[in-house]
């Protein structure tokens, strides 16, 4: 599979909307990036500014058009609630990176599970995808348990991987094959 335009892509759950961000998202993404709650297990410090948001948005409108990455808006009808992404996509290997992140006023309500099964099967489905990555702070533990749950295995651990404002954090390393997707 070669490279494809994803400005256009939008998945449907129950209750939620996937959708290619656009650059009128930037409220939302802000919001979402500038929680210390959100961002506390990330590879970087919250916003502090919208144009920050601005800039970003733009990036994923570029990733998205040229085929590089999926970078999703979840959405609970009009409002971004959070990100869904398969990122570094390496067609080659038929493999992407998933990350994902969700406002603290939605976890706990099965929501991002509900997000994460629409792009991993999307990924293994539609994209023909053979493996799917993810890296998180093994200290977040509704991250593990979710990945988990969609039958991500436990493929690694490195110590002091990641210094983030100060703060010297480990990542442990979790993947899925298609053939393990049910």
């Amino acid at each position: 599979m070669g490279l494809r335009d994803f400005s256009e892509v939008r998945l449907r759950t129950e209750r939620l909307i996937l959708r290619a961000w656009r650059s009128d998202d930037a409220a939302g993404l802000f919001r979402l990036r500038s929680n210390p709650e959100v961002m506390r297990y990330w590879v970087r410090g919250p916003f502090e500014e919208i144009r920050v948001a601005e800039a970003v948005i733009a990036d994923f409108v570029k990733i998205n058009a040229r085929g590089g990455g999926l970078e999703l808006a979840v959405c609970l009808g009009d409002e971004v609630i959070g990100t869904a992404t398969l990122h570094d996509i390496v067609w080659t290997s038929r493999r992407a990176e998933l990350g994902y992140m969700l406002l603290p006023e939605y976890q706990g309500k099965g929501l991002m599970h509900e997000a994460l099964v629409a792009i991993v099967g999307y990924g293994f489905g539609e994209l023909g995808l053979n493996r799917l990555e993810a890296d998180i702070d093994p200290r977040n533990v509704a991250s593990r348990r979710s990945l988990e749950r969609l039958g991500f295995q436990r493929e690694g651990y490195m110590p002091q991987r990641w210094i983030v404002e100060g703060e010297i954090t480990d990542t442990e390393f979790f993947g899925l094959l298609a053939v393990n997707w049910a």
